[in-house]
Parts: structure tokens; C-alpha cells; sequence
């Protein structure tokens, strides 16, 4: 049985930056896309960092240029290092996986088969 569990969330003032990990159990194999996807009070989730098996990454336009998402292989760990966060990302933090498929998008990692229990992250202006 696959489980995921992400660690590493917090609070953190406007401008500041936080990295989130999420490691993987039960994997037979590394062959598996990752992803982060977020979700706020009273808004739908929002996927904002995929990474397919070639370590190719895609971003929403939300967060391009601020967080990076990263993998160790040899952990089955995935991060996500959140750089010049705002307010607006205030949300609960959720790591996902899914086997390689089609083209990964960014907008699909909500929907992939595993996810994590989240992990709180609160943005203070």
C-alpha cells in the first residue's frame, strides 16, 4: 500500500520562504510523477508543482518563479521549496503521486491517485 506524509509546514511571514517535504511508502519503483496541490478555506484545490519521471517540471502561474519542487530518488522524498511566499498562499499543503501516463499538467495533480494527510501552511503579511 502506497502512503504518502508530508512534513514541514508552518507559519511564515510575507517575503519569507519554507520548504515542505513529503516522502513515499510502498512504492515498488521509482517510476511515479510527483506533485504538490494546495487548497484554501472555501476554494477548490489548486495543483501548483508536478514533476514527471524525467524530472521535468511545470508550475502554475500562480507560483512560477517562487517555489521549486525537487526529488530524491534513493529517499522517495519530494520538496517544495517556497521562496517570496504572500498571503495568498495560505493553505493546506498536499503531496500526490501518480504513475507516468500521458503529459503531465500541473492542473491534474488533485486528481492523481495518492495523496498525502497535508501540511498547514499560514503566510502572515
Amino acid at each position: 500500500e502506497v502512503t504518502l506524509v508530508e512534513s514541514g509546514g508552518g507559519s511564515v511571514q510575507a517575503g519569507g520562504f519554507l520548504r515542505i517535504s513529503c516522502t513515499g511508502y510502498g512504492f515498488t519503483d521509482s517510476r511515479y510523477c510527483w506533485g504538490w496541490f494546495r487548497q484554501a478555506p472555501g476554494k477548490e484545490p489548486e495543483g501548483v508543482a508536478a514533476m514527471d519521471i524525467e524530472g521535468i517540471a511545470t508550475y502554475s502561474d500562480s507560483v512560477k518563479g517562487r517555489f521549486t519542487i525537487s526529488r530524491d530518488n534513493r529517499e522517495n522524498t519530494v520538496y517544495l521549496q517556497m521562496n517570496s511566499v504572500k498571503p495568498e498562499d495560505t493553505a493546506m499543503y498536499y503531496c500526490a503521486a501518480e504513475r507516468p501516463g500521458t503529459i503531465v499538467k500541473v492542473e491534474q495533480v488533485p486528481v492523481w491517485g495518492y495523496r498525502g494527510q497535508g501540511t498547514q501552511v499560514n503566510v502572515s503579511a
